[in-house]
């Protein structure tokens, strides 16, 4: 396996290990409505940080942009918007079938479609299941979601020990969203290739290739804000008990300490595409869509770290940590398998 591509498996692996990080600053907020943080948080993420960092490697910002045809940006665009509309069913998914069981669905699906979609409409099945380094490619894909349940099911474990349900239990409904959040989260998988004629643009005005993919983040990140900025305002607006103004009235140091909390969750999101840039810029051409697959294992392996470090697991029982230790151990092999599918 060339270090290109080593290099390129760990950077997906710390953006997906931020993105399983980015929600804990938000669990420090108090007093705040779940739309008041989540828009602010979101305002860096989606708007403020793509912006900035784009307007900081482009040549001539607007110029950039404006090379461009509705025919390339609206298809990216709508992709974010697509992707905005899963992170949305994301919350509720979690709220019918619990945290690991609405994850484990969640995840799954959108690795899937995400990875092999892509592939699939553009006609390159043919190279995946023909050539041994697709087949292998493949069979990473596989191993992943197997080891995407095994830590599904220790989480569910973990859940049972600790006496945690889902606030509003409904198989029916949380089965359907969760098919629902699965699909539409793979938009930004489908934003990220419908931006390569942006990327190539980049990489002809000297942007490196670490970069190239960051200007498209402005389009397909814009997408997604309207659906989920739209969504939080419809609410504070509509909603009796939300209210904006109350969340701001709160004590200057809990107001403070909010704000930079929700901050700087945005920023740990966006991280999560910074790095997956990174990592996807040195991974093959003829095997890019495999950046997905690694990504969202890697999130699913990153959350079970994450929660281990944090000691989340230590009332639990000895079966549910061997459990998540076996299903880290399966995503970690997969990311091997695919590394040596792009290697062959």
């Amino acid at each position: 396996m060339s270090s290109s591509i080593v290099l390129g498996i760990f950077w997906h692996f710390v953006g997906a290990t931020s993105a399983a990080c980015f929600y804990a600053p938000y669990k420090k907020v108090r007093h705040w409505s779940w739309e008041t943080m989540w828009s602010l948080g979101g305002l860096f993420s989606w708007i403020i940080l793509p912006w900035g960092i784009s307007y900081w490697l482009l040549p001539d910002f607007w110029a950039y942009y404006g090379s461009f045809s509705a025919s390339v940006l609206l298809p990216v665009f709508l992709f974010g918007a697509m992707w905005g509309v899963g992170n949305i069913g994301y919350g509720l998914t979690m709220r019918y079938l619990g945290m690991s069981l609405g994850i484990g669905i969640a995840i799954g699906i959108t690795l899937i479609i995400g990875t092999l979609m892509t592939p699939i409409i553009q006609g390159r099945f043919g190279m995946m299941i023909g050539t041994p380094g697709g087949r292998m490619t493949l069979l990473g894909v596989l191993v992943a979601v197997v080891g995407v349940g095994i830590v599904t099911y220790a989480g569910l474990l973990k859940e049972r020990a600790l006496g945690i349900r889902a606030e509003e239990f409904n198989l029916r409904k949380g089965l359907a969203l969760a098919i629902m959040c699965g699909v539409f989260s793979a938009g930004m998988s489908f934003a990220m290739d419908a931006a390569k004629p942006m990327h190539d643009a980049a990489a002809q005005i000297g942007i490196s290739p670490l970069y190239v993919a960051l200007p498209s983040y402005v389009v397909i990140m814009g997408g997604g804000a309207l659906i989920n900025l739209g969504f939080c305002i419809l609410r504070l607006m509509t909603r009796r008990d939300l209210s904006l103004r109350a969340d701001l009235s709160v004590a200057s140091s809990v107001l403070l300490t909010n704000v930079l909390f929700s901050v700087l969750a945005g920023v740990m999101w966006y991280l999560q595409f910074f790095f997956y840039a990174w990592g996807h810029a040195s991974i093959p051409v003829q095997y890019d869509y495999m950046s997905w697959m690694l990504h969202m294992s890697f999130y699913v392996l990153g959350g079970g770290i994450v929660g281990l470090l944090l000691k989340e697991w230590l009332s639990t029982g000895t079966k549910p940590t061997r459990i998540l230790c076996l299903g880290a151990l399966v995503i970690v092999l997969a990311a091997n398998i695919v590394g040596m599918g792009m290697a062959s």
